[in-house]
This record gives C-alpha cells, structure tokens and sequence, in this order.
C-alpha cells in the first residue's frame, strides 16, 4: 500500500521529461551552470540530459560543453544564455532540424550530421538576427544592450 503513493507522485513529477527523450548530454563544465528543463533549473554537472526547450545558461567565470545526438557540439563561454528551440534527428526519414536561441554571452559551434547533410535545417537565433550555418564551425557573441 505504501508503493502506491510513492508511484503516483514519481509519475507526477516525472512525467514532462520521461516522455521525451534528451537531446543532447553536457560534456564538460567549469564553474558555475545550470540547466533548465521541464521549469525545473539543476546545476549542470557532466552527463546532464538536454532536452527541446532546455536553457542552458552560465555564470561569471564559467563554460559549458554539450554534444548532441547527432555530433554537434557547442561550447557556451561566461555570462551566457542558451535555448534549444528545435531539435530533429532521424536521418533515415529525412527529418533534420537544430534550432536555438543564444540570448546573451558567447558560443562556439562545430557542425555534426545534421549540419552535413541538411544545411538548411540548421540555425543560432540571437537577438538582432539568426545564423544559418553553412559551414563547419563558427564564434558567435551577443553583447548585452
């Protein structure tokens, strides 16, 4: 009888991610990060599960790593913000898209499968404009107003 409450309120709460599989992982980490999925923020520590919608975001004097399914890596600098907007992978259907929003700070990018084989399908959003990535790495920076 006690199992039973103790499942539903696992099941409520874990619901929003469990149904989604992540995206991405984070791969390294230095100093102060956190990651925000399903409205719940976490300190981003290595293997940290990166999910559409997820914000990334890192403190002061601090970077964060993360790779996602299909091999893309991007790499935030300090005082960053980092949304994953879209995310697609399933090359046997044809079906490619990587879409985020880099709010503030900086970001490096090195293109993965996706970039490869659909060009298109792949943008950095920041707030005065948006990057189609048509090569295979890139800086970005977006300086606070």
């Amino acid at each position: 009888m006690r199992l039973l409450p103790f499942l539903l309120a696992f099941g409520l709460c874990g619901s929003a991610m469990a149904d989604e599989a992540p995206v991405g992982y984070i791969k390294t980490v230095a100093g102060e990060a956190t990651v925000v999925s399903g409205g719940a923020a976490k300190r981003a520590e290595v293997g940290s599960p990166v999910y559409i919608g997820s914000v990334l975001r890192t403190g002061a004097k601090s970077t964060l790593g993360l790779t996602f399914r299909d091999e893309t890596v991007m790499s935030c600098g300090p005082d960053t913000e980092l949304t994953v907007d879209e995310y697609l992978f399933a090359p046997a259907a044809g079906k490619l898209k990587l879409g985020s929003k880099l709010a503030k700070g900086s970001l490096n990018y090195v293109s993965g499968v996706i970039a490869k084989l659909q060009p298109a399908a792949v943008s950095i959003k920041t707030p005065t404009g948006t990057i189609g990535v048509r090569g295979t790495q890139f800086v970005v920076r977006v300086e606070e107003e």
